[in-house]
């Protein structure tokens, strides 16, 4: 992928569209406003809360050193255009090869650059001329006018450094060409003519006659026809397509509107500019179907939101292939105009190409050609530029890309923050829910059906090999000093996903659930038992403990402990985890630290890393950090509760989240052995002590059952612990939340507000309690591995791996005394 965002970034540009800049002292009469508008006059007061203003001051103020704000924006334009040199301009034009420069419009460019002849303004100033000159008359200006006009053509055809022609008819009259176009050519002009004479020379502005307008694209395209270059070549004839200021009749700019011209002139290369935009569709497949035909995605570049910009590049490549596409700044007036352009076209691609690659829609070498067509490769083919490609050095933000979504992009933006960062850990979650690290791509099968004690289960052997895809979005610093850490997901060599890898199996029910409309945020608590040790390395409550209770000040008195608590909670936001809250549990020296909420995949990766920087400070003060679900026999336990919230817009809506959670309580016996993976964690599986109880059951606010209203959708699972591998967990729990929504299951429980181990049976059934939980990791594991329907949604390679995985935990564990078993638990997690 690096080879792909490196070609976005060393591609050098041909802008085959652009205009003349504004000469220094005709830039006070344009407002700076227009480097991301179309609007004039009274429309332009609203510019400044566009997305497309908005991202265009954010961007360039960055590129600037100055504050956001469009007056210090201003003043910082203003003071590099004061500058004696003209380094602004440099680098505004930085990557741009060459620039095709439509000059129709007032101004002057850098140095001398290819011309395109735009037809409409040199017929006018034909008429100018003619008008002021005493031996036209009214009888013979349509000869002379049309023979001007066919010199002007002729002399740019022939010109070296004219590369083709423009017209902006979609401007005068539109695309829509009228049956007569061009029958009454010359009754049109001699009136057009004998009513200027009669009205002074003077209030000519431009042609806006039907007939004269399109008589002269017709013109232009016969000579274009009849005239080929020495190489057998012909030049171009650019249409303005689409969008533009409100001069433009919308209904008549679709580029369908010249297929008659398109089929007549099946020679003449049409380039249709701006992406047609609204009609970007429309200009693929018309490049497409005709061969004379090929689509410019200019323009839109700065006018467009980020979104509608990628959304454009998608609709050209749908039909159209890149060897049609071509691109351009449109830059105009001000120099910005070409800097943000450039900026944000090479933004767009590294956002659309890496995602066809992955999709394996595109190989590496085919997206880097995508890239090399538009930006190149098309523009110089088709205007006979013979030119070389040599790609432009690379530099860490050569234009100050910083919103851009690609991997290489987002390492280069991390490492200039961090530049005390020496390594990257590679990290992953297997089948035991053990975090482990890498520090190379290349691993061994195996690690998904490895025990704590690298001992393989049955079946699996250490033959073959997995890579792993680093997550760049889970790039975060830490754990410790000098280090970064990134989750990661299993591929096969050829890059596909592996179906039994946790992250890939979470993403995959994840992108389900939007499929159907539903989207969520999770936030976890983490519960922490920190532990002491004494003479002999033993683990022992923590020192000074034992007055210790639930949000008890005295919890927070012992100094070197609050300063360990201090510390986790500055790495945790240097790390970009900003905790909600911390305080005392209820166990000796445990601690709960709140997480923020965050879209699934966020959510888990920000809890596995915040979990490796608690330990890692805590070791740092001699302790031990752990998740052991029961720590102390007589004492609470230590769970990982998950709030779940649906953040899409109906998931407010009662029918839509009791249907949600009617889901995982008819799918719970299939989710408790991925929620409570250990024989451990169902000692702290009792009932009144706050875990969530043994009843499946829900109440609001009711922390004596597995499922807790809070409000409205944002419901608490208690039935978690610190020893599932949350990946999968919080898989099978959307996946069961999602089928019943899909299938509109109604919520049969009633909400329970007590104890349920407080009722007899008759009180239950009020609330439609009927079932307990497991009360151990074998049955649990027998109601998972019988589930057709968890196999159905998680896979069942992925069901079936995970209950061999626990059962051969279970084998290992069964050897040991209670005391051996929980010092298992708590050197592992």
């Amino acid at each position: 992928m690096d080879d792909l965002i490196r070609a976005i970034h060393t591609t050098p540009i041909i802008d085959n569209h652009a205009h003349p800049l504004l000469r220094p002292e005709a830039t006070s009469k344009y407002l700076l406003l227009a480097i991301t508008t179309e609007a004039h006059g009274g429309a332009m007061k609203t510019t400044h809360s566009s997305l497309s203003h908005i991202r265009a001051v954010r961007q360039l103020s960055e590129i600037l050193g100055c504050g956001g704000t469009w007056d210090e924006f201003v003043k910082a334009i203003e003071m590099e255009r004061s500058k004696p040199d003209d380094s602004w301009n440099k680098r505004c034009f930085q990557g741009i090869e060459t620039a095709l420069i439509d000059d129709g419009l007032d101004g002057e460019h850098e140095k001398q650059e290819k011309r395109i002849v735009r037809i409409e303004n040199e017929a006018e100033n034909i008429i100018q001329d003619l008008l002021r000159d005493a031996n036209t008359t009214v009888d013979n200006f349509f000869e002379v006018f049309v023979k001007a006009v066919e010199e002007v053509i002729l002399a740019a055809l022939r010109d070296t450094e004219v590369v083709g022609f423009k017209s902006v008819i979609c401007y005068r009259v539109g695309l829509a060409e009228p049956v007569c176009a061009g029958t009454n050519f010359e009754e049109e002009c001699t009136n057009l003519f004998q009513n200027l004479q009669n009205q002074g020379a003077k209030l000519f502005k431009r042609i806006e006659n039907e007939a004269i307008n399109w008589a002269l694209v017709y013109l232009t395209a016969q000579m274009i026809h009849d005239h080929p270059t020495p190489n057998d070549k012909r030049k171009p004839f650019q249409f303005h397509t689409g969008l533009g200021d409100n001069d433009i009749t919308l209904t008549t700019a679709s580029p369908s509107h010249l297929q008659p011209l398109m089929r007549k002139y099946p020679e003449v290369p049409f380039v249709l500019l701006h992406a047609s935009y609204l009609f970007t569709q429309e200009a693929g497949y018309l490049a497409m179907v005709y061969e004379n035909v090929y689509a410019d995605i200019g323009e839109i570049f700065p006018f467009v939101s980020k979104e509608g910009q990628e959304k454009a590049v998608r609709e050209i490549l749908e039909l159209c292939p890149s060897e049609k596409v071509l691109w351009s700044t449109d830059g105009q007036w001000f120099p910005e105009t070409y800097l943000l352009a450039t900026i944000q076209m090479r933004e767009a691609l590294e956002v659309v190409l890496p995602e066809y690659v992955k999709t394996k829609v595109l190989s590496i070498s085919q997206a880097i050609k995508v890239v090399e067509d538009i930006f190149f490769s098309t523009s110089n083919n088709l205007y006979d530029l013979g030119l070389s490609m040599t790609a432009l050095p690379l530099k860490a933000f050569p234009l100050g890309c910083s919103s851009s979504t690609s991997d290489l992009r987002e390492l280069i933006t991390f490492l200039a923050d961090h530049p005390t960062t020496k390594s990257l850990r590679l990290q992953y979650l297997d089948y035991t829910a053990t975090s482990n690290t890498h520090l190379h791509v290349g691993v061994t099968k195996a690690a998904l059906g490895v025990l704590q004690n690298d001992t393989l289960i049955p079946g699996v052997s250490a033959t073959g090999e997995y890579r792993l895809e680093a997550i760049s979005s889970s790039l975060h610093p830490g754990p410790s000093a000098g280090f970064a850490s990134l989750q990661c997901e299993f591929r096969n060599l050829d890059g596909s996903e592996v179906p039994i890898c946790p992250r890939s199996t979470l993403k995959r029910i994840v992108s389900k659930a939007e499929s159907h409309g539903l989207q969520f945020i999770i936030g976890f608590e983490i519960k922490i038992v920190f532990l002491s040790s004494d003479h002999e390395a033993q683990r022992t409550p923590l020192a000074g403990s034992s007055g210790h209770v639930w949000n008890s000040a005295r919890a927070l008195h012992n100094p070197k402990l609050l300063n360990m608590l201090a510390e986790i909670s500055e790495a945790l936001s240097t790390c970009g985890i900003d905790l909600e809250t911390w305080h005392p549990e209820s166990a000796r020296g445990q601690y709960e630290f709140v997480l923020p909420p965050l879209p699934p995949l966020a959510s888990l990766d920000t809890l596995i890393q915040a979990r490796e920087i608690i330990t890692t400070v805590a070791a740092k003060y001699d302790l031990r950090a752990t998740l052991q679900p029961k720590p102390f026999k007589d004492q609470r336990g230590t769970a990982a509760h998950a709030h779940i919230s649906i953040s899409s817009p109906n998931g407010e809506d009662k029918n839509v989240y009791e249907s949600f959670y009617q889901g995982i309580l008819e799918a719970l016996v299939a989710i408790i052995p991925f929620g409570y993976s250990n024989p451990t964690s169902y000692e702290r599986a009792q009932d009144g002590v706050w875990s969530g109880g043994t009843w499946i059951a829900w109440g609001t606010q009711n922390r004596e059952t597995v499922l807790r209203k809070i409000e409205g959708s944002h419901w608490e699972i208690k039935c978690l612990d610190g020893l599932a591998n949350m990946y999968l967990a919080i898989a099978a729990i959307v996946a069961a939340r999602t089928e019943g929504v899909v299938k509109k299951k109604k919520l049969i429980w009633a909400d329970c507000g007590v104890d349920p181990a407080t009722l007899d049976p008759e009180g239950r059934e009020d609330f439609g309690i009927k079932e307990k939980i497991r009360d151990n990791l074998s049955d649990a594991l027998g109601d998972l591995d019988g589930s057709a329907m968890m196999k159905d949604v998680l896979g069942a390679e992925v069901v079936e791996r995970y209950v061999n995985v626990k059962r051969g935990e279970m084998k290992l564990l069964e050897g040991m005394s209670n005391g051996e078993r929980w010092n298992w638990v708590v050197e592992r997690y």
